[in-house]
């Protein structure tokens, strides 16, 4: 890596000066020209023109108000209110007014649960899935917990609109669409069990048959959004069989249709590491009354289309936060001078901003194919659909996983700042560690991609999405880079061989997503004119794909995109209007 003096002008800050450089004050929409190389290719013109200035203003936010909120809203968890003050025993949770501020952002300005089913923000119809997603990265670049009930208020309603009976539909989607706060429903999904989490098909919760409904009893061990309006809950009928197979899925609402509270009651609201502010809690069903979802015994597969999409939703997310890490750690590097030097000119600086940037690099490619893959799988793409189920298990993997590493990283960059709670970086560090664990932990994850590739052969519709991509590349990078994927390929047959191989899902997994995201920076590289991009696949064959000598000095190829790379993104930082 050049270490000279770079040619790169101080980092945007509302106070150059400052012992520790801020960030507030940057434009986060247009200091990310891979956000705008993603909208381009993903994101009709006609649509992007009308979203730009959503986009914008969302960009200017979160370098202001928004941040301002999520900081207050952390520092003031909900709080379980078991009685009214007039001895009724109707429960409620008391939130921050920040975080009420930001719901009123998030569900009412930005319309993010229901864009997705009806015209917002001035668009005719619903928007596209890179409209929505686009939104979500960057609002998790301020505020990570909300999206969780967003996201699921947004999966919820798609989740019913595929399967629920129209007279359910009828009486709640009006809620879950409605543009004014006031009328307003929230989603959760209610699944986890104390001795049924990632096994699924253990779940104890019954439920018995009452007329036009079902009446729920067991226990719910962590619920987010815990005082949602509607809710969906697996559970097990009388009689079905053990497993995930006897499963049904249930329309469980917090309110009855006369107005009554439902038969249920929030134990308590969990004291989390991070998403402190969005209240989760533990929840025992006392008879609660739910109406069936879609066929009886087809409830788990039913629930996994809300999982996946909240799948996709924590890859996003974890996307915009390591967004978020990269940027504070240009802040620093660009406007901290130590031993006469700008960090942004010392070597081991940039070498440490570049394992920052390539995996939210990665991150935010892999996540727009994957939305992309969604839409079309939505339309009836039979190939769009395969490419779906293997995708979002990928980027749930390893782009939660690499988020945890980042934010730490951007702590370090900081330095003793970066450790005081008065600074992002620790809300940072504490929130994606949980994107990991929600929705499935890495070894299921990893699990699951071997078995779309085992049951759906979704790892060959990968491979013969990537091979055009490959063959406009220089042959310098596609030439490796495609025996690579042949060889991540091979990796993941072997890892569902089911002869001891499921000790390589994790390896497999993360081969595949590497080459992967390669693949898509060249193609990015050729569409876009944008020789940034090419540099990114090269680093991602060098130090992701590759074998590597750990005492031999990195090639002066390799150095030079480094440079090229950080250079590029310092360049396009932009302070708000």
């Amino acid at each position: 890596m050049n270490a000279e003096p770079r040619n790169l002008a101080p980092a945007p800050t509302a106070d150059a000066s400052a012992a520790s450089p801020e960030s507030r004050g940057l434009d986060f929409y247009r200091s990310d020209p891979s956000l705008a190389a993603m909208l381009e290719i993903y994101l009709p013109a006609p649509e992007r023109a009308h979203m730009e200035p959503h986009f914008a203003r969302l960009g200017r936010l979160v370098g202001g108000r928004l941040d301002d909120l999520a900081r207050e809203a952390d520092k003031a968890p909900p709080r379980l209110e078991p009685r009214t003050r007039q001895g009724e025993d109707r429960q409620s949770i008391v939130k921050a007014p920040a975080y009420l501020a930001m719901e009123r952002i998030a569900f009412g300005e930005l319309a993010l649960a229901a864009l997705s089913h009806r015209p917002a923000l001035g668009w005719p119809r619903p928007l596209s899935a890179a409209s929505k997603y686009a939104l979500t990265y960057l609002f998790a670049q301020s505020e990570f917990g909300l999206l969780c009930p967003v996201n699921m208020t947004d999966s919820l309603t798609r989740t019913i609109r595929r399967f629920a009976d129209p007279a359910l539909l009828d009486r709640y989607l009006p809620g879950l669409t409605a543009e004014h706060p006031d009328g307003q429903l929230q989603g959760a999904m209610f699944m986890t069990e104390r001795f049924a989490g990632s096994d699924v098909g253990a779940t104890e919760t019954r439920a018995v048959r009452c007329g036009d409904h079902w009446l729920l009893t067991g226990d719910k061990w962590f619920c987010s959004n815990a005082d949602a309006d509607l809710a969906l809950v697996l559970a097990r009928p009388e009689g079905a069989p053990a497993g995930t197979a006897g499963l049904g899925l249930f329309l469980m609402p917090r309110l009855l249709p006369t107005g009554e509270p439902n038969r249920y009651r929030i134990v308590r609201l969990k004291d989390k590491l991070g998403t402190r502010a969005m209240a989760s809690g533990e929840i025992r069903l006392e008879g609660a009354a739910a109406w069936l979802v879609g066929e009886l015994n087809q409830g788990f597969r039913q629930m996994t289309e809300m999982v996946n999409q909240s799948r996709l939703s924590n890859g996003v997310r974890s996307a915009g936060m390591m967004r978020r890490a990269v940027h504070e750690a240009l802040t620093v590097a660009l406007g901290r001078r130590a031993f006469g030097r700008r960090l942004i000119d010392l070597p081991l600086v940039r070498r440490q901003l570049i394992k920052m940037v390539l995996p939210a690099e990665e991150a935010l490619s892999v996540a727009f194919l994957t939305a992309d893959c969604l839409e079309r799988a939505d339309a009836g793409d039979a190939e769009a659909q395969a490419l779906r189920r293997i995708l979002t298990p990928l980027i749930k993997l390893r782009a939660c996983r690499d988020a945890r590493k980042v934010a730490g990283d951007a702590m370090e960059m900081r330095g003793g700042n970066g450790y005081i709670e008065e600074w992002i970086e620790p809300r940072l560090l504490r929130e994606t560690h949980l994107g990991s664990i929600w929705e499935g932990t890495s070894n299921i994850i990893a699990l699951d991609v071997v078995r779309a590739a085992r049951k759906a052969d979704a790892h060959r519709a990968l491979a013969r999405r990537l091979e055009p991509m490959l063959a406009d590349g220089p042959e310098e990078i596609a030439g490796p880079l495609r025996e690579r994927l042949a060889a991540g390929l091979a990796l993941v047959e072997r890892a569902g061989d089911g002869d001891g191989g499921e000790r390589l899902a994790r390896q497999a997994a993360t081969g595949l997503y590497h080459a992967t995201a390669a693949a898509l920076f060249l193609a990015e590289a050729q569409r876009l004119g944008d020789p940034t991009r090419r540099d990114l696949a090269r680093l991602v064959l060098a130090h992701k794909l590759s074998a590597r000598d750990p005492l031999a000095a990195p090639a002066a190829a390799e150095e030079a995109a480094v440079d090229r790379v950080i250079d590029a993104l310092a360049a396009a930082r932009v302070l708000a209007a």
